[in-house]
């Protein structure tokens, strides 16, 4: 199997789906790996570094493209909705796509890569089971956001976090306030707890109260009751407006106290719940601080905006959405051990198999064979379900799949 990695091209993106360290356990199995040239330099990782471990360096996109079997990618089209419709015009049919889709977000796009007949996996739908954690790339990423989110705020934040006693005064703890406690929002809690920060947090699944207390912070508890609180793998579930009002009442309070905000509230698939209103971002005190995670999923705050910082009400308020690529040198790192040990999983003995019984790889294939194959795509686009027998059909070959046999028209 031969594996290409191009160069990320979404603006500003500096991640990279493989680093180095990996490559020897991608080659151990029997696959030959192809980079872009600078593929890896903007996340420290130079080629020279690659070719160490056997990659060969390619200077044309469409080269790397129309010599893989599979390509790694980490916003692919559908996550990449500024340059990814041109990497469209490169996919062949049968050629293995791996990287975040956004299948959910833009089913259309997951629709066009079906018509190229690539085989796609969109690595955020990886499920949250035990077995599969090593492979969960939505979480590494989350973690590296709730990491950053409260560094930027401290950075922003015209207050210190820490409580210190000096002789010239005591200056007071800032108080920050995290809105889901989900990866994300668990290790904004860690961050900003080891910055010295008063912190206390909120969550409408009950499980997370547990974890939240653990990791030294008060669990923020309203008197709501969520029906179904919690939906599969963990995530929670989409509430009504009349519940979301009402915890707005409830939150105010708590939001009005709070020196730092940092929200993570998200439903897969659908528009992130406003959480904060421009009432309550007018009640905290001038200098406060507010990160949005779901920005790009129309914010938890209701004055924020997608990929600006802006301030309302003397109140920063921060709709960055690729934190986790600010950090690109670990963050290419994680990403580069999940989609690894994800790739791993699917080959045996240079071929990918697809095993539509086991839920990792049922969850994570959204095309083949010129559908879209994911149920909940599928739907998300008002198409039928498919039949077993569609999805049924013969492993896809790697390097094999040249000479003529599987899939002949891999390439």
């Amino acid at each position: 199997m031969i594996i290409g990695v191009p160069k990320e091209s979404f603006p500003g993106e500096q991640r990279v789906a493989l680093v180095p360290a990996v490559l020897p356990s991608l080659a151990k199995a029997g696959c030959e790996v192809l980079m872009e040239a600078g593929a890896g330099e903007a996340a420290l990782y130079p080629d020279a570094a690659y070719v160490e471990k056997g990659v060969r360096i390619v200077a044309s996109r469409h080269e790397l493209f129309a010599s893989a079997d599979a390509v790694f990618q980490v916003l692919a089209p559908g996550a990449n909705d500024r340059t990814g419709r041109t990497d469209l015009l490169l996919l062949k049919r049968d050629q293995v796509l791996i990287g975040f889709l956004r299948p959910l977000g833009s089913p259309e796009t997951v629709q066009e890569i079906a018509a190229t007949g690539a085989t796609a996996f969109a690595i955020e739908l990886m499920p949250r089971i035990t077995r599969a954690q090593s492979m969960d790339a939505l979480s590494s990423m989350a973690t590296v956001a709730g990491y950053k989110a409260v560094l930027h705020a401290a950075n922003i934040l015209p207050r210190m976090f820490p409580m210190l006693m000096t002789a010239a005064g005591t200056v007071t703890p800032a108080r920050v306030l995290i809105v889901g406690a989900g990866v994300a929002g668990l290790q904004a809690i860690a961050t900003a707890r080891r910055l010295g920060a008063v912190v206390s947090a909120y969550d409408i699944r009950p499980a997370t109260k547990e974890e939240v207390r653990s990791l030294g912070a008060r669990f923020v508890e309203l008197p709501l009751e969520a029906a179904d609180a919690e939906g599969r793998g963990g995530y929670a579930k989409a509430q009504d407006e009349s519940f979301y009002r009402r915890q707005r009442e409830l939150l105010a309070r708590v939001v009005a106290e709070s020196d730092v905000v940092i929200t993570t509230a998200m439903v897969p698939g659908r528009q992130a719940p406003v959480l904060i209103t421009a009432e309550m971002v007018a009640s905290m005190k001038p200098g406060s601080v507010i990160v949005d995670l779901a920005a790009e999923r129309g914010g938890n705050c209701e004055l924020t905006r997608a990929y600006e910082t802006i301030v309302g009400h003397g109140v920063t308020i921060i709709g960055e959405v690729n934190l986790a690529g600010s950090v690109p040198h670990h963050a290419s790192q994680m990403y580069a051990r999940n989609i690894a040990a994800f790739y791993l999983y699917l080959v045996k003995s240079g071929a990918l198999e697809l095993n539509l019984d086991d839920e990792i790889t049922r969850d994570t294939l959204v095309t083949r064979g010129g559908e879209v194959v994911h149920p909940r795509v599928r739907e998300a686009l008002k198409l039928p379900p498919l039949g077993v027998s569609a999805l049924a059909e013969e492993p896809l070959r790697g390097t094999d799949a040249k000479k003529g046999e599987g899939a002949s028209d891999a390439v």
